[in-house]
């Protein structure tokens, strides 16, 4: 199992900030089936869709507001290989395609910091549903930022 992060964390942030800097547009891919580019307009669809900022179609169901919810944010059970995630965050469907890496990988980082701020207000996760600070900066949304800035970076994610 991964080790629990929250992102209220500064040294998660900055792990991630580091992966962003190393990212470049041809690194391999270790895990999944996005490019470089891609990945940097999936996390930024993301980010700004828990934000409230990007419409994305609802998965809410009972079960994905609580059980799973809970299993995400708050445990450090990794998430299953081979889920889709919303089609407005996926860049091969209606989500963002990339435009100039250094730019989108620019917006990403200035939506990680937005996202991590004391005074940031989220929306509804397209699954989990309401959003508050806690949830915003514990678990799945730490980890999935980081394993996706990983995933397509050389070196092994120590999550």
């Amino acid at each position: 199992m991964r080790p629990y992060r929250s992102l209220s964390d500064p040294a998660n942030v900055n792990e991630i900030l580091e992966r962003l800097a190393r990212l470049m547009p041809n690194t391999s891919r270790q895990w999944g089936t996005l490019t470089p580019a891609e990945m940097l307009s999936h996390l930024s669809d993301s980010l700004l869709a828990v934000l409230g900022e990007r419409s994305a179609s609802s998965a809410e169901s009972w079960w994905s507001r609580t059980v799973l919810k809970y299993i995400a944010l708050h445990t450090s059970i990794p998430w299953p290989q081979g889920i889709q995630t919303r089609p407005e965050v996926d860049p091969k469907r209606a989500g963002t395609k990339p435009v100039e890496f250094e730019r989108d990988r620019e917006q990403l980082v200035a939506l990680v910091r937005r996202f991590v701020s004391p005074d940031t207000r989220y929306g509804r996760h397209p699954g989990f549903g309401a959003m508050t600070r806690e949830d915003g900066c514990s678990g799945d949304m730490a980890t999935s930022i980081i394993t996706s800035a990983s995933s397509v970076c050389d070196e092994p994610s120590n999550l």
